[in-house]
């Protein structure tokens, strides 16, 4: 039983482990019995989250409190300060030690290696080991000062506070970026969960759990993954459903996590923004960027293309910050060219989309349903051609696959293909059936399951966690988010 709760490089502490469902339960127990106590309560809860990065990073949590450090510190400096020039100063000061983390732990050898092939010298990559999460608490941490500089919120003057802020575990690994504008003052009024965040918490963790274990895991272990190794083995019909199946598979295990991120937060009284907003169903790649992922496309606006000047300085200027902008995202979602060319197709299409924006289909006919369905068909053809380049492993494989769709498409192997993946075809059917039905049957049944007696609800939540056992690989599977 020690060995389990030491830190194992192969068993993180993950939402959709065993392990942490018995934790987790005992952990809110105790959560519960001091609620009198905030100040304990906070102290347990900083504690349970840093052995929950423990778990993942082992001793990189020092890093995490490190940070925490460092951001407080800083904070109550730029509050004492005056000037514009002092504050930029100590924003700038907070964005270096916040990068240089990420540059060394990320990029290094990446960074390296690249600089080696151009020069023709030879590099030994570095056995660095990435520390979970750095992306998500480091953006918090720039926010966090930025937000001080442009007096959206004062310096935190309690460090537990703010450590609670930045260790709180359910965003910790893999998101949704929260700030401290929004958190910092919920962890000030003590909250306590309410029914309505309860009911909300449990079936968000319900929804997650089928969506990460049941959907994205086994659509990708039995089939996806098959064809981004071999897309050559396959027909261009095989490739496509890979492509399309890995677009579902992203979907369902990120936001699945998210999902379950801010249901267990609901639980213990906080509140976070949603994350996805069904992003399958833009109609074009702006309005897809406002609904996929939206703490990081949010925070990329407010601190990255609004800096840079966004669009108030004429239309090549803002297609510059917009295509730069998603450069840079793409290069945060890992040390990869891979991601850079994913990034740079983006913001080629959200360039291409504002310089189209008002042309083609007449205004009177874009409210048809037909021209809605075909912006969202094209779309979503889109968003899974850019898909392809976040998953394959090489530029090479990308051309193997759509080699393969433009000349061996192969329509006749529908048959033996539904025949031989039919589990596949049947929960992809499934989740895109449930993904695209109406705004407002989503919302009846969220307030059909509140309706139910909570001793129902939980009841309903062990029935999917037995399910979820028995559905799940005899390995665990990460969830893809946790290596950025």
């Amino acid at each position: 039983m020690i060995e389990l709760l030491k830190y194992d490089a192969e068993a993180p502490l993950l939402f959709n482990t065993c392990l942490f469902m018995l934790l987790f339960l005992g952990f809110l127990l105790v959560y519960q019995a001091m609620r009198r106590w905030p100040t304990a309560k906070m102290i347990f809860v900083i504690i349970f989250s840093l052995y929950f990065y423990y778990k993942s990073s082992a001793e990189y949590c020092f890093i995490l409190l490190g940070v925490c450090v460092s951001d407080f510190i800083l904070g109550q400096w730029m509050g004492r300060v005056k000037g514009k020039a002092a504050k930029k100063s100590i924003i700038w000061l907070n964005v270096l030690l916040n990068l240089g983390m990420l540059v060394y732990f990320k990029y290094f050898n990446l960074l390296w290696s690249t600089f080696a092939n151009i020069t023709n010298t030879s590099f030994d990559p570095l056995n660095i080991v990435l520390p979970a999460g750095i992306s998500f608490f480091t953006f918090r941490s720039i926010s966090y000062l930025v937000d001080i500089y442009r007096g959206k919120m004062e310096p935190c003057t309690n460090f537990l506070h703010y450590t609670f802020y930045l260790t709180f575990f359910p965003p910790l690994l893999a998101g949704p970026v929260v700030r401290a504008k929004d958190i910092l003052p919920q962890i000030e009024s003590n909250p306590v969960a309410d029914r309505t965040m309860v009911s909300a918490g449990l079936f968000l963790i319900i929804a997650g759990l089928v969506k990460k274990v049941i959907v994205a895991d086994y659509i990708s272990g039995n089939f996806v993954d098959r064809i981004f190794e071999n897309p050559s083995l396959y027909t261009g019909f095989e490739n496509m459903m890979g492509a399309i199946g890995f677009a579902l598979q992203l979907y369902c295990d990120f936001s699945g996590y998210s999902d379950m991120a801010i249901g267990i937060a609901l639980l213990l009284g906080y509140r976070f923004k949603d994350n996805f907003n069904l992003p399958y169903k833009s109609q074009n790649p702006t309005e897809f960027w406002k609904r996929w992922h939206i703490s990081l496309s949010s925070w990329l606006m407010d601190y990255l293309y609004i800096p840079l000047g966004g669009n108030r300085k004429g239309k090549n200027r803002q297609r510059f910050n917009l295509m730069a902008t998603m450069l840079l995202g793409g290069l945060w979602h890992g040390a990869s060219w891979m991601y850079v060319l994913w990034g740079g197709y983006n913001g080629a299409l959200l360039v291409g989309h504002k310089a189209l924006k008002g042309k083609g289909v007449p205004e009177h006919l874009r409210q048809r349903r037909w021209v809605k369905a075909c912006n969202v068909l094209i779309t979503f053809v889109l968003v899974v051609i850019g898909f392809s380049f976040f998953r394959a492993s090489s530029i090479e494989k990308v051309g193997e696959m759509y080699h393969a769709i433009f000349t061996n498409f192969h329509i006749e192997v529908l048959p033996q293909f539904v025949a031989g993946y039919w589990t596949v075809v049947l929960l992809m059917a499934i989740a895109f059936a449930f993904h695209f039905m109406p705004d407002s049957w989503h919302q009846r049944i969220k307030e059909r399951f509140y309706w139910l007696p909570q001793a129902v609800q939980a009841l309903i939540l062990a029935l999917v966690i037995f399910i979820v056992i028995q559905a799940r690989q005899s390995s665990l599977v990460p969830f893809i988010y946790l290596q950025y």
